[in-house]
């Protein structure tokens, strides 16, 4: 009957509306109990002493009546997430908290992020699209912020903890490199185009967030025939927001100017046979394993818009790689 599933609705959402409240209260009291912490160490004279044994009184006496929620640890956990998200002294702060949004195991793992840019960019992101706790652990993991700023320049990296990550251009769209973990093949593993494909296709979901805001799945191998020859694009998705195709090809090898070749064709097509006028032009991206910087600029024109060729890695890469190719990155740019 209609009304059940109606009322069911009602009461589930009733009950999210209920923890969320609930959590985001628990959120507010953590910071004000971290924020009396600080208050009672600066009036210590030995703030390192003086904090560890208030920390330590303090753990005894509400674990008897809160329970394990009041370790020492997580209390101390408290006192960072206070320095981390202080507001500055003045009268009307003092009657105000932050607006909290996440729950308190995301906001455990956002205050170990020491770059404030950084951690400010995952807290507006995680917002934005609803990330689990697993997801910005997977996003944080794999650097996304650090990628982000590898595909833009220093003007839009810094935007990046304003604003978040804002889908404005086609180059906002186009991240390098893609990081492939979840597919679970191995660095060093042999395996076919054919293979990496069925792979994406099989954790499309992942995929999906991987490749960021306002994607959606159109089509494998989709062919495309004139004079009698069929070719086969390999992966098709639509942008909404960008309100564009969006055509990835995969190279399991190094990129050959054909293979860019190859993608102007597909784009072409789309944009002259597919695309409705009132849609942007075709974007195409080429996953390949490596690629030379100089033969792409050489290959496509200067006031290129449409194509682009980006490395995919299968395992997750260490921050002193990505850091290293951000600071080249710039320096070229």
């Amino acid at each position: 009957m209609q009304i059940v599933t109606d009322i069911k609705y009602i009461v589930r959402q009733a009950q999210q509306n209920a923890y969320r409240s609930i959590n985001r209260a628990m959120v507010v009291a953590y910071w004000l109990v971290g924020k009396r912490i600080v208050e009672e160490e600066q009036q210590g004279e030995s703030k390192a002493t003086y904090g560890k044994a208030v920390i330590k009184n303090l753990s005894v006496e509400l674990q008897k009546e809160f329970g394990k929620g009041f370790s020492e640890r997580n209390i101390e956990q408290m006192r960072a997430f206070y320095l981390k998200y202080s507001i500055p002294q003045t009268v009307s702060a003092e009657l105000h908290t932050p607006d909290f949004q996440l729950s308190w195991s995301h906001y455990q793992m956002l205050i170990r992020i020491e770059n404030k840019d950084e951690r400010q960019f995952y807290e507006i992101e995680a917002i934005a699209n609803n990330w689990s706790l697993r997801e910005l652990k997977r996003q944080f993991d794999t650097a996304l912020y650090l990628r982000l700023g590898l595909s833009t320049n220093k003007e839009g990296f810094e935007n990046l903890a304003i604003e978040g990550h804002s889908i404005e251009k086609t180059t906002d769209l186009v991240k390098d490199p893609y990081i492939l973990e979840f597919l679970n093949l191995k660095e060093h593993y042999s395996y076919s185009e054919s293979d990496l494909e069925n792979e994406i296709i099989n954790k499309l979901e992942q995929f999906l967030l991987e490749l960021g805001k306002g994607y959606t799945f159109v089509a494998r191998q989709k062919r495309i025939s004139f004079e009698e020859r069929h070719f086969y694009i390999d992966l098709v998705f639509y942008n909404r927001l960008l309100r564009c195709f969006v055509i990835i090809d995969l190279k399991i090898g190094d990129l050959k100017h054909q293979d860019l070749g190859q993608m102007q064709m597909y784009v072409n097509y789309y944009d002259r046979f597919v695309k409705l006028e009132d849609e942007n032009k075709t974007i195409g991206i080429v996953l390949c394993k490596d690629k030379s910087e100089t033969m792409i600029e050489i290959t496509l024109p200067e006031d290129n818009q449409q194509i682009f060729a980006s490395r995919y890695q299968t395992v997750l890469p260490s921050k002193e790689e990505l850091k290293q190719l951000l600071n080249l990155h710039h320096e070229i740019k």
